[in-house]
């Protein structure tokens, strides 16, 4: 077994990992964590298929380093819904 296809493996693993939470789990915190355990996953899959070939494909390089920073803006938008949604739920006193 060569290194791409283990870490391909253990990208798949965990993009079904976070599928398996995102499907089963009810609070906003934990499918926004699973979410970005898939994203993970794939951004896994794409740096070890650009490592298959000598030197490492940039365009794969590329498209990771950009969905990470996407990732990262994504997560905080959702934390910021997921804390006003939290917050009206929430019974005025």
């Amino acid at each position: 077994m060569t290194s791409s296809l283990f870490w391909m493996a253990v990208g798949a693993a965990l993009w079904l990992l976070g599928l398996h939470g995102l499907l089963s789990l009810r609070q906003a915190l934990r499918r926004i964590i699973a979410f970005n355990l898939m994203g993970s996953g794939v951004f896994l899959v794409m740096i070890a298929l650009a490592a298959r070939s000598q030197p490492s494909d940039p365009l794969l390089v590329a498209l990771v380093v950009t969905g990470l920073v996407v990732a990262v803006s994504a997560t905080a938008l959702a934390l910021r819904l997921a804390g006003v949604a939290h917050d009206r739920q929430e019974p005025e006193q």
